[in-house]
């Protein structure tokens, strides 16, 4: 104690001693405060960053003992500063697909609701007509969460039971070739009444013989 206090007086009486005499009383009094402190301190983001900046102003093997925390915890704060400052995130665009506007979800509900018929295709189509262009997957999502069949089954006769009813009007036709035995070629033209299951042929022509290829 003696020999800090005739350090103290030997300072102020120097050039620029008064702020020389001002920081020994406040680092006594940081050292008094330590010894009283039992419970962890916590530093408030301000406090770290005026901590993290004022280091740089001090040699490193001097922080020890003037800074209150670790030269370790002090390098910490001041990477999280610089990384802070860095940081873009907040002006990046979401990843991902953009959410669909509640009007468009409307939309797609009424265009289901007023046409039964329309599969997610159709009111795509529609949409897109409308200047609304949207995935076609959305749509279907939209449909399944609202409990609509994104893909209805449309009412009538099935293919089957449509050819049943038509049977008599639809005839099928063939047309094909023989290779003969000697070579001769012959072109054959079939039609097929669904409804008599009865066949009607044209009589075949011969194959005019190409003389062989140089």
């Amino acid at each position: 104690m003696v020999a800090t206090a005739s350090r103290a007086t030997e300072v102020a009486d120097e050039p620029g001693g008064v702020l020389d005499a001002e920081l020994l009383v406040l680092r006594h009094e940081n050292a008094v405060l330590r010894c009283q402190i039992t419970s962890q301190v916590r530093y408030e983001p301000a406090d770290r960053f005026w901590f993290a900046a004022l280091s740089s102003l001090l040699p490193r093997r001097r922080w020890r003992e003037i800074f209150p925390v670790q030269p370790a915890t002090i390098l910490a704060w001041h990477r999280r500063f610089i990384t802070a400052k860095w940081d873009y995130s907040a002006r990046r665009r979401p990843a991902g697909r953009p959410p669909t506007h509640a009007t468009i979800k409307k939309l797609i509900l009424r265009l289901a609701h007023d046409n039964p018929r329309w599969g997610h295709r159709r009111i795509q189509g529609e949409l897109a007509r409308l200047g609304h262009p949207i995935a076609a997957s959305t749509i279907w999502k939209i449909l399944r969460t609202a409990g609509i069949d994104p893909a209805p089954r449309r009412t009538g006769p099935t293919w089957t039971q449509f050819l049943a009813s038509q049977a008599r009007g639809i005839t099928a036709a063939d047309f094909f070739h023989i290779d003969t035995a000697l070579g001769k070629r012959l072109y054959a033209l079939i039609f097929l009444e669904h409804g008599t299951r009865r066949c009607r042929r044209h009589d075949a022509r011969r194959a005019r013989r190409l003389p062989p290829a140089p």
